[in-house]
């Protein structure tokens, strides 16, 4: 009878708990496990911390070496020691990179060496060589997973074994397996890029550093349906969650860093030596470095051999070297062109004339929105550069300009709630707030960028709409940066300056193409008047539009990109295409300021140009991966991908290259310790900016140390707020945790007994009811 009395006597007791359990309890248990998941990595994925033996004492160093704290309190690891050399062919505007990098293992125990490096963002990555000894193992291109797989059984047989994997088109990763006791593993990597021109000057960037990135947290999505049974028909009651996560790869883009040395003296952290073979198809009137001291020799056929003066530098900051042609000796046009397994690869690179100044356009008004990082990665010399550019910027706006500025770091703020006439006292009010600021805090760019393209002047035809972004780009949620950009742009041009000694040049240039704008790099302050005097005669010219490629009747051709994008002042077309045969006359076409465009190159007249095919297939797997912000299902951009890759033997986001040495080499039963190799923080940046007051100079990692890809290094943060592995919970970096999931069993622990209470509550009032 009670059972009875309970079911009609107490509907709004079972619907109080329904709605404690749905409210409360789950939303908490979820937030809790997200907690957990989104801070940890696979137990599965944990390699065991290194036998005692293995383990050292600073006072134990007989010599220099490189410690990495182990977990052993008071203990340390001796790293793998690194050093790279580098070599560039440059003939005409292409460019063949040779990296090789040294692993060394200077303790008595076996490791794997796992080392995190840039290259240029369009880098078509296709060799991978592995030395040791004598033996040379070539590596193949294999889909991604098959070689990740074909890696871990053989470093788990003991084989020597190398994995190049891309995590951006501008970042990869290094993994050698079973490096001996003293022993010396040699690793090369090649690719191949073209030349940039811009306002008659060629320049080659080589990056150096990986600069550390701001990763944004998970976000929890709480699904939602009118409740059913002991809920009411007029309320959302909560049935499942998912996370979504910007940067599902933090893991692998997030490498240890070292605090700069005090010592000047102190030895190069991470050594790279560097020669340049320039053959620039005309005579040069100046070669310059403007981040590295360089010693020229020309050599007997008139080319140009390039190297650091210092013999080798620490990897602190990109190196870039740009050289001019002699009055009257610059290109106006260059073909080159490869075949490959019988068919022909085109690379065309044109230069616009440079309008007569009777014809140049009267000056349209503009509305300039101003976009200031002032976040901790751009402490030190960055911020000084970055306000120095937006000074020099607000100088050049005229009175029938409208402008705004929009400073960001982990939150945002707008000088005017909307955009303003570009009077002295406005002026005067937004230089004002630019010279006050100053850097901390983490990147949330994506709120500051939806902000700068919210046109509140949708009408407005009179003027140009032009956003300039200044910033380091170190981010990692860099796709969600691309699908606002396409969303959100409209009529408006976006233009990325990229700054300091180590920008993410795969977010800036890709961000300012889908922007239809352009992206300009400023190193250090002595290039902030030149190069934003040229960013300048872009804002205020008008570009080449309506650009098409016109090929001869009966000739094929695929050209990438595509279509061919909108032309600024000084700015080249480069093409590049896939023809099916060399006869006939290529036709470039186009609108330079208001009037007709057309240049004609013979293809019968182009030079032979060894890797013009790579270059080609890594355009195309640009414009596809770029296609699915147009809409493209991710099915279809990832078989184009895979495709492309594998034809042409190419890193890319789906493919890796493997190199396996089938001779054993780890003994049976030698346990293998898993190792990163620190990188150098960028020059110029401020350390304590970065991670927060630290006062250890020992490694630091921005990942969990449990997470298996990196046991030895302990990060160690005060509170204060920082850029990267800030302490604020907003910015979705934990401190390292310890290796028991004792945050995971409190969470459920304190769930379960509040659950139980809330029964034993109900049962109970529901009884005195009864």
């Amino acid at each position: 009878m009670k059972t009875s009395s309970l079911s009609t006597a107490a509907p709004q007791e079972r619907q109080m708990f329904f709605h404690i359990w749905v409210h409360i309890l789950l939303p908490a248990l979820i937030f809790g496990a997200l907690i957990f998941t989104t801070t940890r990595a696979p137990a599965q994925e944990v390699t065991p911390p290194p036998p005692q033996s293995q383990m050292v004492r600073p006072d134990d160093l007989g010599f220099g070496g490189l410690l990495l704290n182990a977990l052993t309190p008071g203990f340390f690891v001796e790293a793998p020691l690194l050093a790279t050399d580098v070599t560039i062919d440059v003939t005409g505007p292409i460019a063949r990179t040779k990296i090789t990098q040294r692993f060394q293992n200077p303790s008595d125990g076996w490791v794997e060496g796992k080392y995190v490096f840039p290259l240029p963002d369009e880098a078509a990555v296709d060799t991978l060589r592995m030395q040791i000894g004598d033996r040379f193992i070539e590596g193949q291109i294999k889909e991604r997973q098959e070689a990740k797989i074909i890696y871990e059984e053989a470093k788990a047989q003991g084989f020597k074994a190398s994995l190049v994997e891309q995590e951006r088109p501008n970042l990869f990763t290094n993994s050698v397996a079973n490096i001996g006791p003293g022993e010396v593993v040699i690793v090369q990597i090649e690719y191949q890029e073209h030349v940039k021109l811009d306002n008659g000057e060629f320049s080659l960037r080589f990056p150096m550093v990986v600069a550390p990135r701001y990763t944004p947290p998970a976000q929890v999505q709480i699904m939602t349906v009118n409740g059913q049974g002991w809920g009411t028909l007029d309320e959302q009651v909560p049935i499942a969650a998912t996370v979504e996560d910007p940067v599902p790869d933090r893991d692998r883009i997030s490498p240890t860093y070292l605090r700069p040395d005090e010592d000047p003296n102190a030895p190069a952290i991470n050594p790279v030596t560097l020669t340049i073979n320039l053959t620039a198809g005309f005579d040069l009137a100046e070669v310059t470095s403007a981040h590295h001291k360089i010693v020229t020799r020309k050599t007997r056929d008139g080319a140009m051999t390039i190297a650091l003066a210092d013999g080798e530098v620490a990897a602190n900051r990109d190196f870039e070297l740009t050289w001019e042609a002699e009055p009257g000796q610059e290109p106006q046009a260059a073909l080159f062109t490869e075949n490959r397994n019988g068919e022909d690869y085109v690379l065309a690179l044109v230069v616009p004339p440079i309008a007569d100044a009777g014809t140049t356009p009267v000056r349209k008004p503009r509305e300039a929105i101003f976009v200031l990082d002032n976040s901790g990665s751009m402490g030190g010399e960055s911020i000084r550069q970055a306000k120095a550019s937006l000074l020099m910027a607000l100088d050049q706006l005229q009175p029938e300009d409208r402008f705004n500025v929009i400073r960001f770091d982990d939150t945002y703020d707008l000088v005017f709630s909307t955009p303003v006439a570009a009077t002295p006292v406005n002026i005067a009010t937004a230089k004002g707030f630019v010279s006050s600021l100053d850097a901390e805090g983490g990147t949330q760019m994506l709120p500051a960028l939806e902000a700068a393209l919210a046109d509140m002047n949708l009408g407005d035809t009179d003027r140009l709409r032009q956003v300039i972004f200044l910033t380091d780009g170190a981010i990692g949620n860099e796709a969600q940066m691309f699908e606002t950009i396409r969303r959100d742009l409209g009529r408006s041009r976006l233009f990325t300056v990229g700054i300091g000694s180590a920008p993410n040049s795969y977010f800036m240039s890709r961000a300012a193409r889908l922007g239809r704008g352009t992206f300009t790099h400023i190193g250090d302050l002595n290039q902030v008047q030149a190069r934003m005097a040229v960013l300048f005669d872009k804002l205020e010219n008008p570009v080449m539009t309506d650009l098409v490629a016109e090929w001869p009747v009966g000739v094929a051709g695929e050209a990438w990109p595509n279509p061919l994008p909108d032309l600024y002042a000084g700015e080249p077309v480069v093409l590049t295409a896939r023809l099916s045969k060399m006869d006939g006359t290529l036709r470039l076409a186009g609108n330079l300021n208001g009037e007709a465009w057309l240049a004609e190159l013979p293809l019968s007249k182009a030079a032979p140009g060894s890797g013009v095919s790579k270059l080609w297939a890594r355009k195309k797997i640009a414009s596809i991966e770029e296609s699915r912000y147009d809409g493209a299902s991710w099915q279809d951009v990832d078989k184009g991908v895979l495709m492309v890759a594998l034809e042409h033997h190419l890193v890319s986001r789906l493919t890796s290259l493997v190199a396996v040495d089938v001779t054993p080499s780890r003994p049976v039963g030698e346990t293998l310790t898993t190792k990163d190799v620190p990188l150098n923080l960028p020059d110029g940046w401020d350390f304590d900016k970065v991670f927060g007051g630290d006062t250890d100079p020992a490694p630091v990692d921005m990942r969990d140390a449990d997470s298996g890809l990196i046991q030895l290094a302990a990060l160690a943060v005060a509170d204060t707020p920082g850029d990267l592995p800030s302490a604020k919970p907003s910015a979705g970096l934990q401190l390292p945790q310890g290796a028991t999931q004792a945050e995971l069993q409190m969470i459920l622990g304190g769930l379960m007994i509040l659950s139980a209470l809330t029964l034993l509550a109900w049962r109970r009032r529901a009884g005195a009811i009864a």
